[in-house]
């Protein structure tokens, strides 16, 4: 991008502050066309106008809860642009994944693109610096101080309750998303639920690679080797087929009883699906007897 066209972006930028500061009564309408964004927007107490694959989210994801009111602005990848241009937004917000429309999406309003999730960099605290980006921007900076605050603080209870339930000795976790009754998804270095884990003073059970996603996939088989510590893992459908199998039912953490189903909860998400995971992990290792 150009020097002038990088200053002419920061004046919009800054009259869309102005704008927005100035009728302080009025919410601003943001487009949200990142589900992170969608996330971050609703703890601002922002409601989008329209968000992409809003249906999607409000299975996916679900909180924070996206009211049924919102409009569906087409999918994460090809957005509906003719439905922006009608809702006239003052800022629409995207990811790197959709930088090629940019200057079509800038004919319709000021665009702010906040980087997703990669390898190089701890996403959860990319993810904690884009919400502090967008509540300064949006005028919001002493609600988001709060919100964070609150999230720190109940991370700190989590902690305290998970402490006194296992006697100072917590046990080693690993948490899988099932692909099939033959594949498994472990999550490993820089995922939300690894990020949640060591928030909650957790190691992992089972080390795997780092990745883009933070995720890795492989066979069933590789949870056989996870002898000490606790499987967490999502609702799955299939399940029933699978843990009535031979090879299931000889795993160790399956023979004693370490392995236990969390709610549906996004992996995800922005920064605040950390909280969600671990209020999820905590809930789901508190049924567990202490030996």
């Amino acid at each position: 991008m150009s020097f002038p066209r990088i200053l002419l972006h920061s004046l919009c930028l800054g009259l869309l502050l102005v704008s927005m500061q100035s009728r302080a009564n009025d919410s601003p309408r943001v487009v949200a066309l990142s589900w992170e964004m969608v996330e971050h927007l609703l703890k601002l107490n922002i409601t989008p106008i329209a968000v992409a694959d809003s249906k999607d989210y409000r299975t996916w994801v679900v909180h924070p809860r996206l009211p049924d009111s919102v409009p569906n602005a087409g999918t994460r990848t090809e957005p509906n642009l003719e439905l922006l241009v009608q809702l006239k937004p003052d800022l629409i917000l995207i990811t790197p994944l959709l930088e090629d429309i940019r200057p079509l999406l800038e004919r319709i309003a000021p665009v702010v693109s906040y980087d997703d999730f990669t390898q190089t960099q701890d996403n959860r605290l990319l993810q904690r610096e884009n919400f502090r980006d967008l509540a300064k921007r949006l005028d919001r900076e002493s609600l988001a101080n709060r919100q964070l605050k609150a999230m720190d603080d109940h991370f700190s209870d989590m902690r305290q309750r998970l402490h006194q339930h296992f006697g100072g000795e917590l046990p080693k976790v690993s948490m899988v998303l099932f692909s099939s009754t033959a594949v498994v998804n472990i999550m490993g270095p820089n995922s939300m639920p690894e990020h949640a884990m060591q928030l909650l003073g957790l190691a992992s059970a089972h080390q795997v690679p780092a990745s883009r996603w933070g995720s890795v996939q492989v066979s069933i088989t590789e949870l056989g080797a996870i002898n000490e510590g606790v499987v967490l893992y999502l609702p799955f459908a299939q399940k029933h087929r699978l843990f009535k199998t031979q090879l299931w039912q000889s795993m160790p953490f399956v023979r004693k009883d370490h392995v236990v189903e969390i709610r549906s909860t996004w992996t995800h998400g922005g920064i605040f699906c950390v909280e969600n995971l671990a209020d999820a992990f905590t809930d789901a290792l508190l049924t567990l007897p202490v030996n």
